[in-house]
């Protein structure tokens, strides 16, 4: 997993990832990194690229009086969690009309990044779950940090990279919990990229 600082920072990353072999990727999840988006359809064109959604909520909610948080967010579950994305849209309709007015900021956003906000839509609920949200990466790299935050100066790139792999080796021994419905789940992806996901 990398962490990407800026447009031209992603762009190298996604190259490295090229150069080094990864081919295709499917379906990313990104927080909203400005140009990132881009610099994946550079690299990995038919890529699919989903907004984080819990990223934009938390954003959203800056922007909101305290006393208007609960139900605003109430509202707003409505959009995220519609069944469809054309009920989504209905939902958001609704909500620039009961919050425009006052947050006139927020409802902008979540239009203006609807195309990516929504490309979760297009999949079954199982596999929505899975690509909604960054937050195991995000997870991940909390742990990571915990362990190098610490050391402050390290005496070479490979004495960070041996603790890094140390830390990556006892946070993967807390993975022990499949994916849940993987097997459906895996046969839905077979089924909507066709040649392109591979059943390992």
């Amino acid at each position: 997993m990398q962490r990407y600082n800026g447009t031209d920072s992603a762009l190298s990353s996604l190259t490295d990832l090229q150069n080094r072999g990864v081919e295709d990727i499917l379906i990313a999840c990104i927080d909203g990194l400005k140009g990132f988006p881009e610099a994946i359809q550079s690299v990995y064109p038919n890529t699919a690229v989903q907004l984080c959604v819990v990223h934009q909520i938390r954003n959203s909610i800056k922007y909101v009086g305290s006393k208007n948080q609960k139900e605003f967010l109430k509202d707003l579950k409505c959009v995220y969690q519609a069944v469809n994305k054309e009920s989504a849209e209905n939902e958001l309709l609704k909500l620039e009309e009961k919050w425009g007015e006052q947050y006139p900021i927020v409802i902008r956003s979540w239009q203006d990044n609807w195309d990516k906000l929504s490309e979760y839509f297009q999949y079954t609920p199982a596999i929505r779950k899975l690509i909604y949200t960054t937050n195991t990466v995000e997870g991940y790299h909390r742990q990571i940090r915990k362990v190098t935050k610490n050391k402050g100066v390290f005496p070479s790139d490979t004495a960070l990279e041996k603790l890094v792999y140390l830390a990556y080796r006892n946070i993967r021994k807390k993975w022990t919990m499949p994916l849940a419905n993987w097997a459906t789940i895996s046969q839905q992806l077979a089924i909507k990229f066709g040649e392109r996901f591979k059943l390992l």
